[in-house]
């Protein structure tokens, strides 16, 4: 009789959808979940080098907290790749031009860093109102 470790495929895994609302929660904590929701770390077929995991969408993200004071402190660089070009934003600044960006940055920076983690990211919708454009996937709700 052979003993080995199921290694899971791709095809293995049945990706469901799930919605979560970001309504008075914290970023980090919201984040991980999402992050290891959509990695598939909740599946008994979860295998680290495929895709086991599950499609998130995140509604209400206008009305994410932060601790302390992350608002102000908390900053987030971008820079072109040309000389004294940086540029910073603060959290407070970022919730108002772009309220998406807070939770996409926040998973993506908890997925891994490699094609595999590239191929998670296109698994996480994030909307900052309350209504989403995925209805026909039946997704189911996430409570976090």
């Amino acid at each position: 009789m052979k003993k080995y470790t199921y290694s899971a495929k791709r095809a293995d895994n049945k990706e469901n959808w799930c919605v979560v609302d970001a309504k008075d929660k914290v970023l980090g904590r919201l984040a991980s979940e999402v992050a290891a929701r959509i990695r598939g770390k909740h599946n008994p077929l979860f295998t680290p080098h495929a895709d086991t995991g599950d499609w998130v969408i995140v509604v209400n993200a206008d009305k994410i907290k932060l601790t302390g004071n992350k608002w102000d402190q908390k900053t987030y660089y971008r820079h072109s790749g040309y000389t004294g070009s940086l540029k910073s934003t603060t959290a407070k600044e970022l919730l108002e031009k772009k309220p998406e960006e807070l939770v996409i940055k926040a998973v993506r920076g908890m997925l891994p860093k490699n094609r595999l983690g590239r191929k998670l990211n296109n698994k996480l919708f994030v909307y900052a109102g309350a209504e989403h454009p995925h209805a026909a996937q039946m997704p189911e709700t996430f409570e976090i």
